[in-house]
């Protein structure tokens, strides 16, 4: 039996070469892949687990906000502790950026984002704070917006909510 202080995990920042990584990633969860881009303002990061792409997250930024986006780990290499780094890395990078907020979309995993803090919003918080995000856009276009649940996370901005 293999443990997890066995296992090598790595995270690293997505570049233009592995967007078909990453579509594959989110294919075989079942996510949607239609608006995934690396272009500029998009931020994707990679987990490989033992050296084989295991799980993916995506930032889309806005002015003093951004989206998670396509977060998928594969059956296999779940709970080996892959989303949570994922997760973490990309609130993380949000934080450094000088983000106020996170947003998402999930419809059927609240429960998890609530572990990192997210906590319910309306599509009109989204539209109104990233109104130029690729997912956004895609939502706005194919009327699909209105329909998913938002979330939202404040993060500490120093001499902004804080220090």
């Amino acid at each position: 039996m293999t443990t997890l202080t066995d296992q090598h995990i790595k995270l690293r920042q997505a570049t233009p070469a592995d967007h078909a990584v990453i579509v594959d990633l989110l294919e075989r969860t079942g996510l949607h892949t239609g608006s995934v881009t690396l272009e500029e303002g998009c931020t994707y990061w990679i987990a490989d687990l033992d050296g084989v792409a295991g799980g993916c997250i995506g930032l889309e930024h806005g002015p003093g906000a951004s989206l998670i986006r396509s977060t998928a780990v594969l059956p296999a290499a779940r709970s080996r502790g892959l989303g949570r780094a994922l997760v973490l890395s990309a609130l993380t990078h949000a934080s450094l950026r000088g983000d106020g907020m996170v947003y998402l979309f999930s419809s059927e995993a609240g429960d998890y984002w609530k572990r990192f803090g997210f906590e319910p919003a309306t599509a009109a918080e989204i539209e109104a704070a990233l109104p130029d995000t690729p997912q956004v856009r895609s939502g706005l276009t194919r009327g699909w917006i209105h329909d998913e649940q938002v979330w939202k996370h404040a993060l500490f901005r120093p001499g902004v909510n804080g220090a």
